[in-house]
């Protein structure tokens, strides 16, 4: 209790700056939440982008958050495709495993790390660095008392990132899945035809239904994380009332959290 005798004032202070820093964390939660749902809303509506300029400015951030980072993500993607492939299929003829290569390499690569591995590219080379530039902007405005309207900040700025930031990472974690099979085939089975329909077979019953599902969910709630985390900040106001400089630590690990929690819990889904 502030004041009270009974406190010692150095854990009062304490207390009251604990205090603080869960409501700041849990306002900034909430904020998320609340931005997010409301893209989400626009996103479901395709008459909120789907003519006129505001079409044009889905199009044109569809291009920019995939076209420049196809490249360099596809081959950083194939080499460390490569290199586990490599890992797995050597360990496991060392120890006389070479049955289970193939299941071990499509569930580890293509299921879990290939769509974590897009998403957090495309966070850090698109929607983090978009939702600076918005931040960025806002503050210009704020200083010169300008005062910006929700709904036109929603729909001409953040949802067209948003949609952009959800398409790139889908695209880029399916494109990339289907290098890391090829890639898969050729390490293990070499420049030969013959063992396709056995390829085939072996890869069609890991995807199962329910593995299918699990997957697909788990990409398309990476791709939203992805693209409504880094915005939303980028819209809240700080303690002043104003748009001041985020950290990109605290923002990033705020992100971090929300993929590990969707990583967790397909985990449990296909294997508990």
């Amino acid at each position: 209790m502030p004041g009270s005798p009974l406190v010692p004032p150095v854990l009062d202070r304490s207390l009251g700056a604990w205090g603080r820093r869960i409501r700041a964390s849990w306002a900034a939660w909430w904020h998320v939440l609340l931005l997010g749902a409301q893209v989400l809303v626009l996103a479901l509506a395709p008459s909120s982008y789907a003519q006129g300029a505001q079409r044009s400015a889905v199009l044109q951030q569809i291009y920019r958050a995939s076209t420049p980072l196809m490249p360099g993500f596809l081959t950083l993607s194939a080499l460390l495709s490569l290199v586990l492939i490599r890992i797995v299929v050597a360990t496991a003829y060392s120890y006389g495993l070479s049955q289970y290569a193939l299941e071990v390499l499509v569930r580890t690569l293509v299921l879990e790390i290939i769509p974590l591995y897009a998403a957090m590219f495309v966070a850090l080379r698109h929607t983090m660095p978009e939702g600076q530039r918005i931040r960025k902007r806002l503050s210009q405005q704020h200083r010169s008392g300008v005062q910006h309207e929700h709904q036109a900040l929603l729909r001409n700025e953040l949802l067209p990132r948003a949609l952009a930031g959800v398409f790139s990472v889908l695209l880029l974690a399916a494109v990339s899945s289907v290098i890391a099979l090829v890639l898969t085939y050729f390490n293990v089975y070499g420049f030969s035809h013959w063992a396709l329909p056995a390829y085939t077979l072996a890869v069609g019953q890991v995807f199962t239904p329910a593995v299918v599902l699990i997957f697909s969910l788990k990409t398309l709630f990476f791709s939203l994380s992805v693209a409504i985390v880094p915005l939303a900040a980028s819209a809240r106001r700080d303690e002043a009332g104003g748009f001041g400089r985020l950290s990109d630590i605290s923002e990033f690990a705020r992100l971090l959290s929300v993929l590990l929690l969707v990583e967790v819990t397909s985990l449990l889904g296909n294997y508990y």
